[in-house]
């Protein structure tokens, strides 16, 4: 059964979801806990600064008295005068501009009396007001109220303060200020509070994200890599960074690979083996046993010529065999070495000229005038170039051409092999890469190994190149064989 690699994609867009959806809630929990602290701790703060002023003027007032009756002209003017002074203080990143806080002072009634706020509350009866109420009981007085019931932004904040002594109380001194006076603090405070643990959750939930990619990419890597294994492909081991266990893994999945193969490729050839050599062996033993009995010179020549070629035939088919079976064992070049293709289409030229002379087929070869440098395994190539080269001659009639060009274009190099035989038929275009298919060769009048394209495609993909043929019945066969060139 072949292996299904499904779902790695997925399972890791759902754990970084669900780690994301966890660093977020924390944090978002964290922030909200965080602010609702901010505004009571800042008013109390506010309410502890106030409780100081109220005593201290409480303290003036009772001082200014001196047990005759409250003036309040003197404490008008000077608050006039407060209101009227122009400052800046830089509180942290909180500019002040003007006096915030009021005060009103009731008597032991609990009727104010004086209100530094243009006398906005003087007269009113405030005897019930907790600031007032408990002040003269000895107790802490201490209010929030607003002046508008449906606006949370218009309370203020009252702080009251004993005039004289518990036991003869002249009156209460109440300092008031709004909250909205402190607000920008506050508001400042908790943006400083969301942009700060934002970016502290962003930048841990970036750091995950980056480790949890960093462990999962070379993961996925390997799906890909399995993936391509389990469609026939020949991929390389894709690199997979410094991972110490992943790397562990890639190893022992190609050795796992390499070991498969190896086994299905031994199966495969002694089974392909067996039967291919069953004709030429078959052939040879026939004519054998007839070359035992008495027959005209003509026939025996014919039937040692026969021996001769299956001969031949068999022993072709053995070396394809051979080479095939070394570049299929190979994943990748383990040794390469950089090298001009001009001189190994050369080579390959001068070792099919003998073949080309004993067909009567002419090889024209046309090479570009710069060099074709290409990294890679020259021998190996050089016997991809052969078998183009056979083929092509072993197609074309007699006193034909096979026309051999080579040329270059940005970083690919092109090598076409034409020649003007009869082509390949509709029917063999989709099978002529593969392994024991063959068309009938015209000189010998019959089939080829079917190997030897297969050798060629197998020797220029391991050279990360392309090998195609177009036939057309009026020119023959075109064989396009494209290889990346090598930096200089």
């Amino acid at each position: 059964m072949p292996m299904r690699f499904t779902g790695v994609t997925r399972v890791t867009r759902v754990t970084l979801f669900v780690i994301a959806l966890i660093i977020g809630s924390g944090f978002y929990l964290l922030v909200r806990q965080q602010l609702a602290q901010v505004e009571p701790r800042t008013f109390q703060a506010t309410e502890e600064s106030m409780v100081d002023a109220a005593h201290i003027l409480a303290a003036f007032v009772e001082s200014d008295i001196g047990g005759e009756e409250f003036k309040s002209e003197r404490f008008r003017s000077a608050f006039d005068a407060a209101g009227e002074r122009s400052f800046e203080a830089k509180i942290y990143n909180h500019l002040k501009k003007t006096v915030g806080m009021d005060v009103y002072i009731t008597d032991i009634e609990g009727k104010v009396i004086f209100d530094s706020n243009d006398g906005t509350r003087e007269g009113q009866d405030f005897s019930d007001m907790r600031d007032v109420s408990l002040t003269l009981r000895g107790e802490y007085g201490a209010r929030s109220s607003r002046e508008k019931d449906k606006d949370s932004g218009s309370s203020i904040l009252y702080v009251g303060a004993l005039i004289g002594t518990p036991d003869k109380p002249w009156g209460v001194l109440t300092a008031y200020k709004p909250q909205s006076d402190v607000l920008p603090i506050v508001r400042r405070r908790e943006i400083e509070i969301w942009s700060g643990t934002w970016l502290i959750g962003g930048g841990i939930l970036f750091l995950v994200i980056v480790v949890f990619l960093w462990q999962y990419r070379p993961i996925s890597r390997l799906t890909d890599y399995a993936r391509a294994i389990e469609q026939g492909n020949r991929p390389t081991l894709p690199k997979l960074g410094a991972g110490r266990e992943v790397n562990t893994l890639a190893h022992a999945l190609e050795s796992m690979r390499e070991a498969l193969e190896g086994r299905q490729y031994a199966e495969r050839y002694v089974r392909t083996l067996t039967h291919e050599m069953k004709s030429p062996l078959a052939a040879i033993q026939g004519a054998a046993e007839l070359l035992n009995e008495d027959m005209p010179l003509e026939d025996r020549k014919r039937f040692l010529s026969n021996i001769h070629a299956e001969s031949v035939r068999a022993e072709r088919l053995l070396n394809r065999l051979l080479e095939l079976s070394a570049l299929e064992g190979k994943s990748r070049l383990e040794a390469t070495e950089t090298f001009d293709f001009r001189e190994i289409v050369a080579r390959a030229v001068d070792q099919a000229e003998p073949m080309a002379g004993l067909a009567g087929v002419k090889l024209e070869f046309t090479p570009t005038e710069l060099p074709l440098t290409i990294q890679g395994d020259a021998f190996i190539l050089r016997a991809a170039v052969t078998n183009l080269l056979e083929n092509a001659i072993d197609f074309s009639p007699k006193g034909e051409t096979v026309d051999i060009t080579l040329s270059h274009q940005d970083e690919q190099l092109t090598l076409i092999i034409q020649d003007h035989g009869p082509g390949i038929p509709d029917y063999a275009r989709e099978k002529i890469f593969e392994r024991f298919f063959s068309l009938r060769h015209l000189k010998a009048g019959r089939k080829g190994t079917g190997l030897g394209l297969t050798l060629v495609k197998e020797a220029i993909e391991l050279h990360h190149g392309s090998i195609s043929l177009d036939s057309d019945e009026s020119n023959g066969t075109r064989a396009t064989l494209v290889l990346p060139r090598a930096n200089m």
